[in-house]
């Protein structure tokens, strides 16, 4: 009876373990199959996120560098040939067939020329007259900004330069009207041993490209000295006559624009952006290319008015 109880008890004690063996075996597919669809879960938000949407930001956006408006001319006219033959009669009256090129690595980026005219009346004296024009264009790029803004700097350093002349007297400054989207006439007193130059630079900008005209006079061996109004009015024509040969060459009208860097409604921009940014004139670079041809000694005067002619 002891022995029965006994076998009784093992029994209980055997389908206990072995319910709870069972219990155990059926949690574990349970938790396996919890924990795959947890995984699935996560996966499945990962990739229903929408990465092209406007919010989205890929590699690309964060590195584009922003866009470079165009620089709206893209050439130059032969700088020997911008002034009409009336107007170098006018202003160099026996040098009207005389222009000097000066040399220049990049014709579309810089180019000046220049003219030398003697009037010797032997004991009588004689007037001596030297002009020159200088052409310099800036492109757009992405290291140094759009053309026109860097050409509105060099035209005030330009500006500012003429006004700063050691030795200068009678020095005086007006706006000019009607040369693109702004002019200035500087016209001072230069007094050296050969006699008293009179000396104009007139600066103006159009777009991105700036136009100097360097124009002097003297009455030399005592000729009278030529009246500053008269070179002054004179200058200011021949640079609205090279403002217009730079539109002209650029396929717009003769005006130019009359905005600062809006590129007008006459303006012509390129479609496309400057590919060298080399290529762009830096001031530095710019004002011995403007200046490099503007002292080539006179071949048919005095090397006295060559030299004065030179310095001023």
């Amino acid at each position: 009876m002891h022995q029965a109880a006994q076998r009784e008890h093992s029994d209980q004690q055997r389908a206990t373990r072995l319910s709870r063996l069972l219990v155990c075996a059926a949690a574990v597919p349970v938790m396996l199959i919890a924990a795959g669809c947890s995984s699935d879960s996560g996966s499945d938000d990962g990739a229903g996120k929408d990465t092209t949407g406007p919010g989205a930001t890929t590699s690309a956006d964060a590195t584009a560098a922003p866009t470079v408006q165009a620089a709206a001319y893209q050439k130059l006219p032969e700088p020997c040939a911008v002034l009409s033959k009336k107007t170098l009669t006018e202003l160099v009256p026996k040098g009207a067939k005389s222009g000097k090129e000066g040399t220049s690595s990049d014709t579309a980026s810089r180019g000046s020329c220049s003219w030398t005219s003697l009037d010797n009346n032997g004991v009588k004296g004689s007037q001596f007259r030297w002009l020159n024009v200088s052409l310099l264009r800036f492109d757009s790029s992405q290291t140094q900004g759009e053309g026109d803004k860097l050409a509105a700097a060099y035209y005030a350093k330009q500006v500012q330069e003429a006004q700063s002349v050691t030795g200068a007297k009678n020095a005086k400054s007006e706006p000019v009207a009607g040369a693109g989207a702004e002019a200035t006439a500087v016209r001072y007193d230069l007094k050296k041993k050969e006699g008293a130059f009179k000396q104009q630079t007139v600066v103006a900008r159009v777009e991105n490209v700036v136009v100097t005209i360097d124009y002097n006079g003297a009455g030399l061996a005592g000729e009278k000295a030529p009246s500053a109004d008269t070179l002054t009015k004179a200058a200011e024509k021949a640079v609205k006559e090279a403002v217009a040969a730079v539109t002209s060459a650029n396929g717009t009208g003769a005006g130019g624009s009359s905005g600062s860097g809006s590129g007008g409604a006459s303006s012509t921009p390129s479609k496309s952006p400057s590919k060298s940014p080399a290529k762009s004139a830096s001031p530095s670079a710019s004002k011995s290319a403007a200046k490099s041809d503007a002292k080539a000694p006179a071949a048919t005067a005095s090397s006295s008015a060559s030299s004065a002619a030179d310095k001023s």
